[in-house]
């Protein structure tokens, strides 16, 4: 697949890009969503450290330089020490993801940005996780959310680019179609996505294949439309919402995802 950089840095896709339609069998956030044929682009070979952020561990809370938090970051309610820890001291957005239970699929998601006084709370919106809740130890198919704090460094969607300042991959690799576990359909889902970098490789389309910890431990988790029920491991809001995220996140404030239950959080 070939892609041409946008003005905004973000990638397009070129005369020669394939056109690929999502089955149900991919629709899985965990299990490959999104994941078509492992495309690099120039910015995959950057160093981490470009975006201020190292690729985030599943079996623990972790992201960026795995810094301390900074006492601005104590702030951020609902966050326990382990959590607050894992908060990269160069994160000036995050999008705080709370799930109402460990087993629940029903989670509220805050924009939150760091000013000289502290963590400032911003916009709220409901948000559906994967249909069996959380887990430390995200594994492929198994139908829960990755709990931690990943890195929001890159997004794309089957729409045009709404003016984010991620780099933007408008690919008919987006299309989706099916139902969802409530018999919803899926279509439009993968309207607008930010690629949560959970087992990614950071600087690439949201549809990079590559998985630094193997298949087996999941990937294509991603912030993405809400069809109206639970994931297959993804994070999901209204449309109207995802647009406004993506309006909001800039790559020069290090934005990035603390997600879990809310018990989780709070260690």
């Amino acid at each position: 697949m070939s892609f041409s950089i946008n003005r905004r840095g973000g990638l397009r896709p070129g005369p020669a890009a394939v056109v690929l339609v999502l089955s149900l069998a991919l629709t899985g956030c965990g299990s490959g969503t999104g994941s078509a044929g492992g495309t690099r682009t120039a910015a995959a070979d950057a160093p981490a450290a470009t975006s201020g952020t190292t690729q985030a561990r599943p079996s623990r809370p972790s992201a960026g330089s795995g810094a301390p938090g900074s006492a601005a970051a104590a702030r951020l309610p609902g966050l326990g020490p382990r959590t607050l820890a894992a908060v990269p001291r160069t994160a000036r957005q995050v999008v705080l993801v709370t799930g109402r239970g460990r087993n629940s699929p029903v989670s509220e998601a805050t924009l939150y940005r760091r000013t000289d006084s502290g963590w400032e709370a911003g916009a709220r919106w409901p948000a559906h996780n994967a249909l069996r809740g959380w887990t430390d130890d995200h594994h492929a198919g198994d139908l829960r959310s990755p709990i931690g704090v990943f890195a929001l460094t890159d997004a794309g969607g089957r729409l045009s680019d709404p003016g984010s300042r991620l780099p933007y991959d408008r690919s008919g690799g987006f299309t989706v179609g099916g139902t969802g576990f409530e018999g919803e359909p899926l279509a439009g889902s993968f309207d607008y996505v930010v690629a949560i970098n959970y087992n990614r490789e950071p600087g690439t389309s949201p549809l990079d294949w590559t998985r630094p910890l193997g298949a087996g431990r999941g990937g294509g988790i991603w912030l993405h439309v809400d069809h109206g029920g639970p994931t297959h491991g993804c994070v999901s809001l209204a449309q109207r919402h995802m647009r406004e995220l993506l309006l909001t996140l800039d790559p020069a404030q290090h934005p990035v995802v603390v997600m879990g239950d809310a018990a989780s959080l709070a260690r």
